[in-house]
């Protein structure tokens, strides 16, 4: 691919996952990034000057300039921005939650519609390679468990934990389901910021799925665990391990005895250079993204449900 035919691109935010959203792009053969906005100037100058682009304070001196962003500011700030962009004809990938409420969501989901933009949403483990390997295998689960648990940092406390973690979750079982949400149970508790910092739900599918989901940011120790139990066989993935297991029913007459278990290792992958490079490809191609802005609001309208019966 040369030079030219590198899609012009720049990143708004360049905290945490925003710095790791220009490295990727900026190592990309897809991608130029053209420069980099953030309102700590300090910050902005220190990943243009190490990644040699410009570095800005205010996003919009990125119009014009780009055909593409990555936004990774806070949560409350994921509308506002990405609107701009999206009415500057720009093409937008933004973190997860898509926006800090269903209107701000669904107003970003018709911009983009009537634009014909493509709008992704940054649910990372879509891109998973675990999950990536498994979604042949994973047919019709009838019950998933789910527990992401990790150490407290301040980063994402913002929003309470069913927008800071649990919601990687809800968007993968989602996906996976692939049915309506009927009812859901929650319960939550704040520990150390004054938003429940630890939460599980029970979301019942109009399928007759249910899925029992548990995420923490005060935990001791990390752990990422999902368990999908279907009429043919039981999966358990461990993303931190990079392991997976399946245990296969066995066929009509068979016994117990005969349940046949595979042990699965997955290979390291970069979920993030993936992810980009997904959004990249449907920016060229004007095809829908893995993860749409309708996947990413079907997400938060879930995550909402559970918000509001903490």
């Amino acid at each position: 691919m040369t030079q030219e035919a590198r899609i012009p691109v720049g990143v708004v935010g360049v905290g945490y996952a925003g710095r790791f959203h220009a490295e990727k792009y900026a190592a990309s053969k897809k991608a130029e990034l053209v420069g980099v906005a953030d309102i700590n100037q300090e910050r902005a100058l220190q990943v243009g000057q190490k990644l040699g682009v410009l570095s800005h304070t205010d996003y919009r001196e990125l119009f014009g300039r780009v055909r593409c962003v990555s936004i990774a500011v806070p949560t409350r700030l994921h509308y506002a921005v990405s609107r701009d962009f999206l009415a500057a004809g720009i093409d937008v990938l933004v973190e997860k939650p898509m926006a800090a409420s269903l209107k701000e969501g669904s107003e970003l989901v018709t911009l983009a519609r009537e634009k014909a933009l493509v709008l992704q949403v940054g649910h990372l483990e879509r891109f998973n390679p675990a999950i990536r390997r498994l979604e042949g295998v994973i047919q019709e689960p009838r019950f998933v468990e789910c527990h992401r648990l990790a150490p407290f940092v301040e980063r994402g406390t913002d929003v309470d934990v069913v927008l800071d973690l649990m919601i990687h979750d809800i968007d993968v079982i989602a996906s996976l389901v692939r049915s309506p949400v009927e009812r859901v149970e929650a319960v939550g508790v704040p520990v150390l910021t004054d938003k429940p910092d630890i939460a599980n739900a029970r979301i019942t599918f109009a399928n007759g799925c249910i899925a029992n989901v548990t995420a923490s940011r005060v935990s001791m120790k990390r752990e990422r665990k999902i368990r999908f139990f279907q009429p043919d066989a039981y999966i358990s993935i461990d993303y931190d391990q990079k392991r997976a297991q399946i245990y296969r029913k066995p066929g009509k007459g068979a016994g117990w005895q005969d349940i046949r278990a595979e042990s699965i290792e997955i290979s390291d992958g970069d979920a993030l250079a993936d992810e980009i490079d997904s959004f990249l490809d449907s920016v060229r191609s004007r095809g829908t993204p893995l993860v749409s802005g309708e996947e990413g609001l079907r997400a938060l309208e879930i995550a909402t449900m559970i918000s509001e019966r903490l």
